[in-house]
């Protein structure tokens, strides 16, 4: 008999059922963005200042920089050390789903801009300063870092960093506006919490192996981390919002989901912002269902995936007690 060179996936042997539930949540809300009539946003768009609609696109500009990154080298990086082969199945959807959040901002970007204002966004984002510099401070991890402190930057993307952009479709929702761009974001949102709550679940297994000085020493450089990126985050919040008076909201829903981004690695919040301090407007956002039109059901019931789903508190308590 032959040795092993190479072990086939064996599905029905699961070491751990987070990787299967995970595996199971994320192909059920399967989605893209060309199933979302994105014109029917074009008479909105064309009522917003020619301020809004730069703020807008820079902010959707940042978000399509965020996911690139996900996709092109924190899946890549988060590969290499998986504790079992489900889990590298699941970090490979993952990867693709950033790939398609990242390609569905071009999505919006070509149905609501001109050629030159496209060129004119992206040019923008790559020489933003505040944009680069949580790019590289993010990149830098995924490239040098320990196993567990690139999951930490991964959950940090995830679950804060994306959050200074998501507010203003979920603003303009909340005063009916832009509903079907809203509804790219709602579904971004829904994968973007399952993958930090899964990605936060790993590191907590990690973290739980380690002995208490090394927890401590690792503690110590998370809270430094975020600190870092939350006083860049600031700057870039103000950079894109003080001009129409939003930047103290944005840095409350900033500091809630920066608390969220913890949460899902098990460590206490740091800041005292709840969900109580987040205008409600956003929240309610975040927890209604996609409800403004039923795009699923114009390709056929072969495409009902579902609806968005809102994470509760619980959510971010993943598998450790399961």
């Amino acid at each position: 008999m032959a040795k092993t060179y190479y072990a086939a996936i064996n599905w029905n042997e699961i070491e751990d059922l987070i990787d299967k539930s995970t595996w199971e949540k994320l192909t059920e809300q399967f989605w893209l963005d060309t199933r979302i009539p994105l014109s029917n946003d074009l008479d909105d768009w064309r009522g917003l200042s020619k301020e809004e609609q730069v703020m807008v696109s820079r902010v959707l500009g940042g978000l399509t920089l965020l996911d690139t990154i996900q996709s092109e080298s924190g899946m890549h990086q988060l590969r290499d050390a998986v504790r079992t082969p489900h889990e590298e199945a699941v970090l490979n959807n993952i990867q693709f789903m950033e790939s398609v959040h990242a390609k569905s901002y071009s999505s919006i970007f070509s149905t609501l801009n001109t050629k030159s204002e496209i060129d004119e966004i992206f040019e923008w984002v790559n020489t933003n300063e505040y944009l680069q510099k949580k790019s590289k401070l993010i990149n830098e991890v995924y490239l040098h870092g320990t196993p567990l402190q690139k999951k930490v930057a991964s959950v940090y993307l995830e679950t804060f960093l994306f959050y200074s952009g998501f507010y203003t479709p979920l603003h303009y929702l909340g005063n009916n506006k832009l509903p079907n761009v809203a509804e790219i974001i709602k579904l971004i949102i829904r994968d973007e919490s399952v993958h930090g709550t899964y990605i936060g679940y790993k590191f907590q297994l990690g973290f739980n192996e380690l002995p208490e000085a090394e927890q401590e020493e690792l503690k110590e450089w998370m809270y430094a981390l975020l600190f870092e990126l939350y006083e860049n985050e600031e700057k870039y919040t103000a950079e894109l919002y003080d001009h129409i008076g939003w930047t103290e909201d944005v840095n409350i829903f900033l500091r809630y989901n920066a608390n969220k981004a913890l949460m899902n690695m098990g460590q206490d919040p740091l800041f005292p912002d709840t969900a109580d301090d987040v205008n409600p407007i956003i929240m309610n956002g975040i927890s209604t269902g996609t409800s403004n039109h039923d795009f699923f059901s114009q390709v056929g019931n072969g495409y009902l995936l579902g609806t968005v789903e809102a994470m509760n508190d619980d959510d971010y308590l993943i598998g450790l007690d399961s």
